[in-house]
């Protein structure tokens, strides 16, 4: 047995914190199998291995010994795939590799995201394995991706060309052999003049240039493929094309080598199928461009250059020249070039390529401003905050192309079917070559390859590995056109298979700045210092019900005192002292848990909850002081969004902290269907699995910061954005335009998206279940119906662009138009 190679790779390691630490590691990991010699230190460890030891399993004892081997994602750009099978082959080269945790590869957006253990080169020896599986590859980066457009355009090009050359040499054959078939009359004239051998080989010259000219690109991409073993869609098609040809080149040249009456030649089958796999090649390559417009209309959006102030003049700099606190000048008209804050002036922003809103915003000195956006007809400086990929843009662009590159649980199906789908075909050709040999019609040989050749042509599995990927990429591209933003893919999966919708009420359902309505006391408290002291102690809060506390004291023109020792009590209010005395504010629960009697103030808290209002109690050195109510007014669009969702057939629910009596009020205004009130933010959690239980999988939206745990419980989260918070790391979609319309599109986008890929995957697989047993001659024996292997090509090129085009149908959907009365209208 050959002895195994040693091999030293460098793993980082987390958790160490002392020369102990590193000789424990040291000496744990040289016990493991195949572990020829350790050296740690407190960052890393170098570990020396003759190939038997599994860097997985490593990981696993650092974890249980209380270390962790971190993991990283590397994201390929790769060229060369064509069909589900090459993506099969990528993955599973990827995915052999020691350390590699998770391998997805995507044939519409040509990229694969692989999840491993950071460990040194192996980014590197990803690369070898995808040139090993015959696949050219590199690291994904601006210029990578630039590479890979500029490629993808070159090889729309190239087709284009391959197509005309194929095409003009493919019509004589076919005028030759089919148009003697179908005019006999011109058959017998042609081989009367000429004679029947050189018609044959002036289809062999030709058929040659094609098969060896344009469809060269078959072999060499094919051929390989067979010798290591792993047939794709090109090893079908050099088989079936290879097959006709050489049948057809013996029968020209070397006829005695054959039975007697079966010389024949099917020169124009090998050609046409050639030229119409490329045709359907280069019409797909051009769909496939058209899917990926979403990124590139984004990208499109970054601008190139600004004008900046430096050394006392305005400039005109490049954008990677540009660092954060520049002041940039912005005439009218022009695009923002990167996040920043307006210094001075007043302009209308054109808002809508990054929220999906068409209404332009109004900017003034103190406004953030988003990169990517348009100024309207005034000039504005402003300051820069975010530059790169920090800006609200390239966060976007990062989140659609997680997105778009995700696999869909789906997806599973289509993996396990094409991972023996291949070999599957080239077995059922060899059994109908068999079987039609034995037992068919004669000329047999000519009829058993005939059939044999249709089933190889007709299987291409194009159309199955295209079939969810494009569908992804046109919705979640189409989803960021109106706002709607799936930080991970699966989520347009799971959430068109909610049952229940639930939101949070305050910011969510309404419009998160409520205001004071009223102030009640009890035992003769001045009402003016009952809001004072309750000012001074929110003041520090950002909590929106502290805003209106505060702004309430503000216009009344109070003097706020001094207030120490504020203390936010989770879920029950604040305490805190203030002109030397203690005070208390907060909901009913958190006098109760002080112990303090509230007198006749209930019966005026119950009252103004039932009309929708929030009651909070004042406490002053152990004595109720008095009642404050905030209101906080309904989203003018809420009605209609609660409306839309019950015409979709989901239930509505809200899950708040705030009283009982007022989520009430607020609910049977709504319509809402199940109201959890007065929960701690841990209690959220709590009432979406109970949720869950009861009525199935459960979305919830909320403003994506306070809600974070409720958002990370949900099936999915969907938090209410506001174009500069998107980074909701707890959120599966973010809503950029902060606009509850968009729950809306996202669950209709999510449907349609699904209901797409469903469609295409039906035609994959319907395509192939019906159209493989006609190619093998089923039909024949009762209907003398058999599949001409030119039909069979022409078959499936339509199959693949049939997907493409359907999925291409996604970047129609429209936003959906609310009104009252809960009509949803596409």
């Amino acid at each position: 047995m050959a002895e195994q190679q040693e091999i030293s790779q460098t793993l980082r390691v987390d958790g160490m914190s002392c020369a102990s630490c590193t000789s424990r590691i040291e000496r744990m990991l040289a016990k493991e199998e195949g572990v020829t010699g350790v050296r740690a230190n407190l960052v890393t460890a170098t570990v020396s291995v003759d190939g038997a030891a599994d860097p997985l399993v490593l990981a696993e004892r650092l974890g249980k010994a209380g270390f962790s081997a971190p993991s990283q994602t590397t994201e390929l750009a790769i060229s060369g795939m064509s069909c589900a099978t090459c993506v099969g082959k990528v993955e599973r080269a990827l995915a052999k590799l020691p350390g590699v945790q998770e391998a997805s590869v995507n044939l519409a957006t040509e990229t694969a995201m692989i999840r491993h253990l950071d460990i040194s080169g192996l980014p590197e020896d990803l690369l070898n394995a995808v040139a090993k599986a015959g696949y050219q590859a590199q690291i994904a980066s601006e210029d990578a991706r630039e590479d890979l457009a500029e490629a993808r355009d070159a090889e729309q090009a190239s087709l284009r060309r391959a197509v005309l050359i194929a095409a003009v040499l493919t019509l004589p054959v076919f005028i030759l052999e089919m148009g003697g078939h179908a005019v006999p009359a011109f058959h017998h004239w042609l081989y009367g003049a000429v004679g029947q051998f050189p018609v044959w080989v002036a289809q062999f010259l030709l058929a040659s240039a094609v098969l060896f000219g344009p469809g060269l690109r078959f072999y060499r991409a094919g051929v390989p493929a067979l010798i290591h073993g792993a047939p794709d869609m090109n090893s079908l098609v050099v088989l079936g094309a290879s097959a006709a040809w050489a049948f057809s080149t013996v029968s020209t040249f070397a006829p005695d080598l054959l039975p007697a009456g079966t010389q024949a030649v099917y020169f124009e089958a090998s050609a046409v199928i050639v030229t119409l796999i490329l045709l359907g090649r280069w019409l797909e390559a051009r769909a496939k461009g058209r899917t990926g417009a979403a990124i590139a209309r984004l990208v499109g959006l970054q601008a190139k250059s600004a004008r900046v102030e430096r050394g006392g003049e305005v400039v005109e700099l490049p954008i990677g020249e540009i660092v954060v606190g520049d002041v940039l000048h912005l005439r009218p008209g022009e695009r923002v070039a990167v996040d920043g804050t307006v210094d001075s002036g007043q302009s209308w922003i054109d808002e809508s390529m990054i929220s999906g809103e068409p209404l332009p915003v109004e900017k003034a000195a103190g406004d953030e401003l988003t990169g990517g956006t348009v100024n309207g007809n005034a000039a504005l400086t402003f300051r820069v905050t975010r530059i790169g990929a920090d800006t609200v843009l390239a966060q976007i662009i990062r989140m659609v192309e997680q997105a778009q590159g995700a696999k869909l649980p789906i997806q599973a199906l289509v993996d396990r079917v094409t991972r023996v789908f291949v070999p599957i075909v080239m077995a059922v050709a060899a059994l109908t070559f068999v079987v039609w040999l034995l037992v068919g019609p004669e000329p047999r040989l000519s009829h058993a390859l005939i059939a044999a050749v249709a089933v190889l042509i007709i299987a291409c599995p194009c159309a199955m590995g295209l079939a969810t990927p494009t569908s992804i990429m046109v919705g979640t591209g189409r989803g960021a056109d109106m706002g709607v933003l799936f930080r991970r893919g699966d989520a347009l999966q799971a959430l068109q298979g909610v049952s229940v919708v639930g939101f949070d009420k305050t910011g969510t359902l309404t419009e998160g700045r409520p205001d004071l309505i009223e102030v009640i006391t009890a035992g003769g408290v001045d009402a003016d210092h009952a809001l004072a002291v309750a000012a001074a102690a929110e003041r520090s809060s950002e909590h929106p019900i502290a805003g209106a506390i505060v702004r309430a004291a503000q216009e009344k023109g109070l003097s706020l005192p001094a207030a120490e020792g504020v203390t936010a009590i989770t879920g029950f209010g604040l305490e805190a002292v203030v002109g030397g005395q203690k005070m208390l504010i907060g909901a009913a629960r958190l006098m109760t848990r002080e112990g303090i009697a509230l007198g006749d103030l209930p019966a005026a808290a119950e009252a103004h909850a039932a009309r929708g209002g929030t009651p909070l109690y004042i406490a002053i050195d152990g004595a109720v002081a008095a009642l404050l109510v905030v209101a906080d007014r309904i989203k003018d669009s809420t009605p209609a969004v609660i409306d839309a969702l019950h015409a979709m057939d989901l239930k509505v629910a809200m899950i708040t902290g705030d009283a009982q009596a007022t989520a009430q009020a607020v609910a049977a205004e709504l319509g809402i269907d199940h109201v959890v009130a007065e929960v701690l933010p841990g209690g959220k959690t709590e009432a979406i699995e109970a949720l869950r239980s009861e009525a199935g999988a459960v979305a919830f939206v909320g403003d994506g910061i306070n809600d974070a745990p409720a958002l990370a419980a949900a099936d999915v989260g969907l938090a209410i954005g506001t174009g500069t918070d998107v980074a909701v790391e707890a959120a599966e979609v973010v809503l950029m335009s902060g606009d509850l319309r968009g729950v809306v599109d996202a669950i209709h986008l999510s449907r349609k998206v699904l209901s797409n890929i469903r469609q295409n995957l039906f035609w994959a697989f319907a395509y192939n279940a019906a159209l493989i047993p006609v190619a093998a001659g089923a039909l024949f024996p009762a209907f003398g119906i058999t599949l001409s292997p030119v039909l069979a090509a022409g078959a499936m090129a339509l199959s693949s662009i049939f997907v493409l085009s359907n999925a291409l149908r996604l970047k129609a959907l429209r936003r959906q138009e609310l009104s009252a009365g809960s009509e949803v209208r596409a």
